[in-house]
């Protein structure tokens, strides 16, 4: 049987992925990253073991031994850790192998985007053997759709707030300044750059505790889908509650919801729409129901 390997990091993603890769009549071989993969990854593999966040020559070794030849990188593994203060002590404590030391003060030097980042992981990846496919490959039931996917629709000042501030998004992640803003009667509350959406979503909060503010989330559409693919999941949906966000646009086809039935009857709970966006967000806006999520 083949088999695929499951570099994992935080989250529910690497676990709705092994279940996805043995739904496809694949073998999960689970990598998880130490310190870093949910308790309970392991249990959704057939086989497991613990590597080193910074040590792929490791993954690579691990994975060709349980007969993979491709492998999914999946999980958060956060932005900003490269900024902290203490990161190159963090790093070196984790002793590093040769590869990522070339990367980090050879070849990343004076680039260290995560899309660069990601480009020259992937190549050496290839170069082992190990080919790095679409992180999205095994959850497809799990990305947005277009249309309105919850019970509640938008209303009408919502929908103005998407139609004006989806162009600017799109222009933002094509940037690569970030993946998400807020926008409340056609101001930009927020914009999210390295600290991660939920950070975002609190700062949005303080900045407009009256409420009533629309998220928008998506990828570029040169976004490179083998990692850090956007994901908003139960946790985003309690955040975005409390902080008084009361509809959720995301990119169709490009945003992962974290388990998506959870996260739609989540909305559901808390009042708040969700709504994918194609091409055209004043089609998706006006367009019917998602049929995949009706009750």
């Amino acid at each position: 049987m083949d088999a695929t390997a499951i570099i994992a990091g935080q989250g529910d993603l690497p676990r709705l992925t092994a279940e996805g890769v043995r739904a496809a009549g694949r073998r999960a071989i689970g990598l998880g990253l130490r310190g870093m993969y949910d308790p309970a990854f392991p249990a959704a593999c057939d086989e497991f073991r613990e590597v080193g966040f910074l040590r792929p020559t490791g993954w690579v070794r691990a994975a060709r031994r349980a007969g993979c030849e491709d492998s999914i990188l999946i999980g958060r593994v956060g932005k900003n850790v490269m900024h902290r203060r203490r990161f190159k002590l963090e790093m070196l404590r984790e002793i590093p192998d040769f590869f990522v030391i070339d990367l980090w003060y050879r070849k990343l030097r004076f680039d260290r985007r995560s899309a660069t980042l990601l480009r020259i992981l992937a190549d050496d990846l290839n170069a082992r053997g190990l080919n790095l496919v679409d992180s999205t490959t095994y959850l497809k039931d799990h990305l947005a759709a277009a249309g309105v996917c919850t019970t509640r629709r938008p209303t009408a000042d919502e929908s103005g707030d998407v139609s004006f501030g989806w162009p600017l998004l799109t222009r933002t992640s094509e940037l690569e300044i970030g993946q998400a803003i807020a926008v409340r009667q056609r101001d930009v509350i927020s914009v999210e750059a390295v600290e991660g959406t939920d950070r975002m979503i609190a700062r949005t909060a303080e900045l407009c505790p009256r409420g009533g503010w629309t998220l928008l989330k998506t990828a570029s559409p040169t976004h490179d889908t083998r990692s850090d693919v956007p994901t908003i999941g139960e946790r985003t949906i309690r955040n975005a509650a409390e902080a008084g966000c009361t509809c959720i646009a995301l990119g169709a086809g490009r945003v992962i919801l974290a388990d998506r039935p959870k996260v739609i009857a989540a909305a559901d709970a808390a009042g708040i729409t969700i709504v994918g966006i194609d091409h055209d967000p004043e089609a998706s806006l006006s367009g019917p129901v998602d049929p995949g999520t009706e009750a």
